[in-house]
């Protein structure tokens, strides 16, 4: 997949690409809705990009691995930061968004919901 010339390209966008959950593969591989990088001139990499819901299930396990602990043993508070984030992030526009977050955090829908709307009526 790679040549000498463009490693440290790669090997730059990697953390990104891990971060979003996506895979690196040869530019030959790609698929019409991958993304398809240049580094000087040729192509170098091409990475596919995650299903909306796979992004939504490796933000929460990323989250998990930060805060050192299941998302269900955090305290309410930091539940509702959880919340905050993925809000910020775009997780509840995703089909069963809401649900899988409060899968996640071990409280219901409505308490999802309830966090929330206690943002934007603060």
């Amino acid at each position: 997949m790679t040549g000498a010339r463009d490693e440290p390209f790669i090997a730059a966008v990697k953390p990104l690409v891990d971060a979003i959950g996506g895979e690196m593969l040869p530019p030959d591989e790609a698929g019409p809705d991958d993304v398809v990088l240049s580094w000087e001139g040729v192509e170098a990499v091409a990475v596919r990009l995650p299903q909306l819901a796979a992004s939504l299930d490796h933000i929460l396990a990323a989250m998990e691995r930060r805060k050192g602990r299941p998302l269900s043993e955090l305290d309410r508070k930091a539940k509702q930061e959880v919340v905050r984030t993925l809000e910020a992030r775009g997780a509840f526009a995703v089909r069963h968004g809401v649900e899988t977050v409060a899968g996640a955090l071990g409280v219901s829908r409505f308490t999802v919901y309830n966090y929330l709307n206690r943002e934007k009526g603060a």
